[in-house]
């Protein structure tokens, strides 16, 4: 008896992540062919072929949709990058996986996609950089004001090479990203080391 529900929760696991990936893929394609403001649950319904009352049983909204993706990325980065000590390391792995899932990052934050969508990411990147920044200083304005700085230089800088259509490589456009921001690391080392 035991077996069987173990088989049941496995094929339930299944389907669930078939609909998401399905609902997922839907969404994108949309926001790629109409732009974030145009799409509405029942169109990413439609085209996923999945109910209404499937959709609402695992999301609230298409931003609910949208922010699943966002955390599992999230996740991702900070798993590349545990054990690094190099501040902003998660760059890497985010300049790649915009590189392999172009039309997921254009839908996320390319001309088509919304204002949601743009700040939920920014957010992302912004919680990201903090905490590699907040192990170089103390917490302070001038901190604050540093991680929006570097996250706002991140963010456009992938919004450029997504539109742009320039043929920079992704390791290129870690190294370039690397050599802005090292003279700004360099200031955050002395600044904690002068104990400011």
């Amino acid at each position: 008896m035991a077996r069987r529900a173990v088989k049941a929760s496995k094929g339930a696991d299944r389907r669930v992540q078939r609909t998401h990936r399905m609902l997922s893929e839907a969404l994108i394609e949309l926001v790629l062919e109409r732009g974030w403001d145009s799409v509405s649950v029942q169109d990413v319904c439609e085209r996923a072929d999945v109910g209404r009352s499937t959709f609402y049983t695992h999301f609230a909204d298409k931003e609910d949709l949208l922010v699943g993706g966002l955390h599992a990325l999230g996740r991702f980065l900070r798993a590349q990058s545990a054990g690094n000590d190099r501040p902003l390391a998660f760059a890497r792995g985010l300049i790649e996986h915009v590189d392999e899932q172009r039309r997921l990052a254009k839908a996320m934050v390319g001309k088509r996609s919304g204002q949601v969508m743009q700040l939920r990411f920014r957010q992302l990147l912004i919680d990201l950089v903090r905490e590699d920044l907040e192990a170089l200083t103390p917490s302070s304005p001038r901190l604050d004001a540093t991680v929006h700085y570097v996250a706002g230089a991140l963010f456009e800088l992938l919004i450029w090479w997504l539109e742009a259509r320039t043929q920079l490589e992704a390791a290129d456009l870690e190294e370039h990203f690397n050599e802005l921001t090292t003279p700004l690391l360099t200031l955050l080392k002395k600044a904690k080391s002068r104990g400011g």
